[in-house]
């Protein structure tokens, strides 16, 4: 865990490499939740302060994108495709099986040890690979449930 210093010391670079400017602030949002995972309150905070933009300025960008997140994520972020392709392809039951795997529960999308975040979506862009899953940023087609296990079990 990083102490308060280095957290802000991370994001001062990154304000400085985008040159403090408040027009930069989707950038600076997708630099910093690279660097965390996730965008923490209080650095939404040091960024509305050091930008001299209003707080509910970040946090409304912060929350419109659904590409960024204010809960952390885990190491290995799964987005699996619940489109109508992938759903008319069974996405459902590889989703039920990956929840079964990770040991998440209800709304749960994050495992308990941080290794793990899955994440429906809408449409993954990969129609003619449904039922389809992007696991760290690499897509994998015509999966089943017992494929997308598989690879977790890779993972681990």
């Amino acid at each position: 865990m990083k102490s308060n210093y280095e957290k802000f010391r991370s994001v001062c670079s990154i304000l400085e490499e985008h040159a403090f400017d408040k027009s930069k602030l989707i950038p600076i949002l997708q630099a910093t939740q690279e660097e965390y995972k996730y965008l923490p309150q209080e650095i939404l905070a040091f960024i509305s302060s050091a930008l001299n933009i209003s707080p509910a300025k970040v946090y409304g960008v912060a929350t419109f994108y659904s590409h960024f997140s204010l809960t952390p994520k885990g190491k290995h972020i799964i987005r699996i495709c619940d489109g109508t392709a992938c759903h008319v392809k069974k996405s459902s039951t590889i989703i039920d099986a990956l929840k079964k795997k990770l040991n998440l529960n209800g709304s749960e999308t994050t495992t308990k040890d941080m290794l793990f975040t899955l994440e429906t979506v809408a449409c993954l862009g990969a129609c003619g690979l449904a039922p389809a899953i992007v696991i760290d940023g690499k897509v994998y087609g015509q999966m089943t449930a017992s494929k997308a296990v598989a690879l977790i079990d890779n993972i681990c």
